[in-house]
């Protein structure tokens, strides 16, 4: 082979594969945007309404004909768990604290939450009273 012919397929060579990354990048872009993308936008829209609709049901739960307590006693924490219900507390007689935790539909407890759950079960509750200077 002379040099003229090794320069001509370098150069073929070099021009396919650029060819080749151009035309692949193409190509993945038209289907990540005419695919991909509204099916992200759908499935995070999907995802939205239901924290929403779970966040909204959690405040409303106490109200809701179901609710096993008072909706005077319970008070909403949000956050490691849901409610705190003082039991009597209505008729300045509470004689029990429970903890509430509202789910919709299968959702399970997370990590967080199993472990709020754990620890009352285990008795690892005490009262404190704090003063601020």
């Amino acid at each position: 082979m002379d040099v003229i012919t090794i320069i001509i397929l370098t150069i073929v060579v070099i021009a396919s594969v650029v060819a080749g990354y151009f035309l692949g990048k193409f190509i993945t872009n038209k289907h990540w945007e005419k695919d991909v993308v509204p099916e992200i936008r759908e499935d995070a829209i999907k995802r939205s309404r239901s924290v929403l609709t779970g966040k909204f049901s959690e405040q409303l739960a106490p109200y809701l004909p179901n609710f096993p307590y008072d909706p005077t006693e319970a008070r909403f924490i949000g956050s490691p768990i849901d409610f705190i219900v003082f039991k009597g507390n209505k008729e300045k007689n509470t004689d029990e604290i429970i903890f509430v935790e509202v789910k919709s539909g299968n959702s399970q407890l997370s990590n967080s939450e199993r472990k709020v759950r754990d620890t009352i079960k285990e008795g690892k509750i005490k009262w404190e009273i704090y003063r601020p200077d």
